[in-house]
């Protein structure tokens, strides 16, 4: 089959499949995100609530579980299947949520928090987008699944405070667990299982990658961005809530600052993204946005008594943390090697979640013990290393990953094939893996050479 014979559009199966997982990933982070506005107003009644070392622990706690099993639940899902994976985790997260729900202590909490944690799907999920789309397709599917979670960070902060109102923290605990299952039932009835489940280099991490990953220096720097950004996100969630109800604005009007504020930070991000990846100034944008995070942490620290300085400090902390969100998963596959892609986006992903850990439990540490000041300084330095790390990075080249399907061939014919398509016009990187029967390509778009690369993928079948 050559890449030109394949079509254009996805097929319903494959918009089908798409849907469907990106409603379970989100209905995941759903009930990982809609805590955090509200859940240092609940702790204030629970038994140990009072220590704020233990309230950051509940809040980032999914987080080392989730940095631990992620990677092994995607390996766990090559030998048992994706479903199964997914509806263990899906199970875990469920039985996390009642626990916290039920919770009568700090501690209890703790514990749901690191079993939900524990239900860690993500990898098995895009494990299984890839079984189910085509190669041309998979960007769309992985880039859908990524954006839901964009989306419904922003949909949690927002109707947060307002379900707090209706239901409380138990309440919102018990419906993340009915909507744990309620996915159970999307996996099941909803999302077609596939026909062939193989191994997808650019979506699952590889053990044989692992050394050439971890000694990327660029990769690294990006590595440590990830763990910064969701550190000092979490870290924050334990004086911002606070600091809006300390300036007279009640709890459960705090959507009225979320809602604006995320809003207006979307639409700021629109022409620093198209500028970035039109003129090819990705590094200068990618630094500036790390800058402006800094700035807007700072303003956070010194606006605390002003109800309208904590809205625009958190107008310019969003802008950047969102145009950051949107940039890191971009540099990490222009700078990955493209057989490495899904191992980088693996570590990449495991040290997310660790930062949301060691964020909120160090935040905590140091609120407890020394105040808000000494969280926002701990902030500050985390970002201010990150700053010096995007400054001296190299820019990242103007390229894109692209796929092709190809047909049986032994490894030596790959290697070959492989060798072709590398000398193209405009082809970076190519890398042909038999056993996936993918060509991986990373291509410089304005001279690549694409009716070459089906020339010689037509000769090929």
């Amino acid at each position: 089959m050559s890449a030109s014979s394949l079509s254009e559009k996805m097929s319903p199966t494959e918009i089908r499949a798409t849907t469907g997982l990106a409603g379970v990933y989100g209905l995941r982070m759903f009930g990982l995100f809609i805590i955090l506005p509200v859940f240092a107003f609940y702790a204030e009644e629970l038994p140990g609530g009072n220590n704020y070392m233990l309230v950051g622990i509940a809040l980032g706690a999914y987080g080392l579980t989730q940095a631990i099993l992620q990677i092994p639940f995607g390996w766990l899902s090559d030998r048992i299947g994706r479903k199964p994976v997914i509806y263990l985790g899906l199970v875990l997260f469920a039985i996390g949520s009642f626990i916290a729900a039920t919770a009568d202590d700090i501690y209890w909490v703790i514990l749901g928090r690191v079993v939900q944690g524990a239900g860690a799907i993500s990898a098995a999920i895009m494990a299984l987008a890839a079984d189910l789309t085509r190669e041309e397709h998979r960007t769309k599917a992985m880039a859908t699944i990524g954006m839901t979670i964009g989306t419904v960070f922003v949909l949690s902060l927002v109707v947060a405070p307002t379900l707090n109102q209706l239901i409380g923290v138990p309440g919102i605990f018990a419906m993340t667990g009915v909507l744990a299952i309620l996915a159970m039932l999307v996996v099941k009835k909803f999302i077609p299982d596939p026909q062939i489940s193989r191994f997808h280099s650019d979506t699952e991490a590889s053990t044989a990658k692992f050394g050439s990953v971890i000694r990327n220096t660029q990769l690294l720097r990006l590595d440590y961005g990830i763990f910064a950004l969701h550190a000092t996100l979490m870290a924050l969630w334990l004086v911002v809530p606070m600091t809006l109800r300390d300036t007279g604005l009640p709890v459960d009007s705090h959507w009225k600052i979320y809602l604006p504020v995320l809003f207006c930070s979307m639409i700021l991000i629109i022409p620093a993204i198209i500028y970035a990846e039109k003129k090819a100034k990705m590094k200068s944008v990618f630094t500036a946005a790390v800058a402006l995070l800094l700035l807007g942490q700072i303003a956070l620290a010194v606006t605390t008594h002003s109800l309208w300085g904590t809205a625009i400090a958190l107008l310019i902390f969003f802008t950047a943390f969102n145009l950051l969100e949107a940039s890191l998963p971009s540099l990490i596959s222009k700078i990955a090697p493209v057989g490495a892609k899904g191992t980088a986006i693996g570590v990449y992903s495991s040290t997310q979640f660790f930062g949301a850990f060691v964020g909120a439990a160090v935040g905590g540490y140091l609120f407890e013990s020394y105040g808000s000041y000494a969280l926002y300084t701990f902030c500050g330095i985390l970002l201010l290393i990150w700053v010096v790390l995007a400054m001296t990075m190299k820019a990242p080249g103007a390229v894109r990953s692209k796929m092709y399907h190809v047909r049986e061939m032994t490894v030596e014919e790959s290697k070959t094939l492989s060798r072709e398509l590398a000398v193209l016009s405009g082809v970076d990187e190519a890398l042909v893996l038999a056993e996936e029967r993918v060509a991986y390509l990373k291509v410089d778009m304005k001279g690549f050479d694409e009716e070459g690369v089906n020339k010689l993928l037509g000769e090929e079948t």
